[in-house]
């Protein structure tokens, strides 16, 4: 199994006060850290205009500063809000990003799901799903024929002899594609397409099975040019992850602030994400958490929990995800435990030597 870390650039008012511009020197700090420390990946996830949550519209820009901040980490848009954007320009800059990075890009990319950031630029909340699939195929036309003729709905343009799409990047014929799911729909479709799947951190462990195995089902149903996606059958599942000495001493240190943070996604600016996509109503409990969405305690509770998981979806990626508000010194020794204590146990002794070094 690998594990990444997903960043959302979320501010801590109390340590980033207004307006919230220490936050990315911050996140910036825990992602060298975390090559440091031999996690796989750092995923940066886009969110646009809320005053309490991400900060951090542009994944590419800053996947870009990161490639030259890091060596070995891969660097994953976690996710990019399609609609939002002109898929041949993702594309472009995706490859870009990919030569700078020395091959080190994954994309992620996903429908959206907080109609406040569509009102601000402008798109259409409720086709967004249409667009994102009208999209993929014009992005899949870029990535292997570097040439396209397109009038769609949504977008159109034409790259024709003796034009064509650069750069191209160095993983060919593209960087490992994966979508974010959190619907039948969408996770049909990115079965079908061939992307790697993305979970988000909200449902149970039987809504986790249930979305993996839709997934598996259709991915047999790919074309054999879109299999070939580096990230084909991949699946990442995010949760919500903190480690301590003991269990007892996790819940103390995350219990208030992981579940008002959580709480957070029921909210109308959200669409309500949290009911659509998991199994959970709009009040919540650490101890509800605790049984179906949170990998907090001990790192031989953490172990268990994930070996159960990993049984009963085949997932093959662990993002792990955590507020900001546990403050900087226990967000950094929970990730130093993880990656000493929990880590070795999902890794061959080969994978171990070579993260170590």
């Amino acid at each position: 199994m690998e594990f990444g870390i997903l960043f959302t650039s979320h501010a801590n008012p109390k340590e980033e006060p207004y307006p919230h511009r220490a936050v990315h020197a911050r996140t910036t700090d825990e992602i060298v850290e975390a090559e440091r420390l031999g996690y796989d990946t750092a995923w940066i996830a886009e969110h646009h205009f809320s005053t309490s949550y991400g900060i951090m519209p542009d994944c590419l820009a800053y996947m870009a500063y990161l490639a030259a901040k890091t060596s070995r980490i891969k660097l994953a848009s976690g996710v990019i809000t399609l609609p939002l954007y002109d898929p041949i320009r993702v594309v472009e800059n995706a490859n870009f990003v990919d030569i700078l990075s020395n091959g080190r890009v994954m994309l992620g990319i996903g429908s959206g799901y907080r109609p406040y950031e569509f009102t601000g630029l402008g798109k259409d909340f409720e086709g967004r799903r249409d667009m994102v699939e009208e999209a993929v195929g014009l992005m899949f036309d870029a990535f292997h024929r570097h040439r396209y003729d397109h009038k769609g709905r949504y977008f159109s343009g034409t790259v024709a002899e003796p034009y064509e799409l650069l750069p191209q990047p160095v993983q060919m014929p593209h960087p490992p594609l994966y979508m974010a799911g959190g619907t039948d729909r969408s996770i049909g479709y990115c079965g079908r397409n061939g992307f790697g799947l993305m979970l988000s951190t909200l449902p149970g462990i039987e809504t986790l099975a249930a979305q993996t195995s839709l997934y598996k089902r259709e991915l047999a149903k790919a074309s054999a040019e879109r299999a070939k996606n580096p990230a084909a059958g991949q699946i990442d599942i995010a949760r919500w992850v903190y480690i301590a000495d003991t269990d007892a001493q996790a819940r103390a240190e995350t219990e208030e602030a992981i579940v008002r943070h959580i709480a957070h996604f029921g909210g109308t600016g959200t669409a309500g994400y949290l009911g659509s996509v998991s199994e959970k109503g709009s009040q919540l409990s650490y101890d509800e958490l605790l049984n179906t969405t949170l990998l907090h305690g001990s790192a031989e509770t953490v172990i268990a929990r994930l070996r159960e998981m990993q049984a009963r979806t085949g997932m093959t990626s662990l993002l792990l995800h955590y507020p900001p508000y546990y403050g900087r010194e226990k967000t950094m020794k929970s990730l130093r435990l993880f990656a000493e204590r929990v880590i070795p146990a999902f890794r061959p002794p080969a994978h171990r030597v070579a993260a170590a070094e």
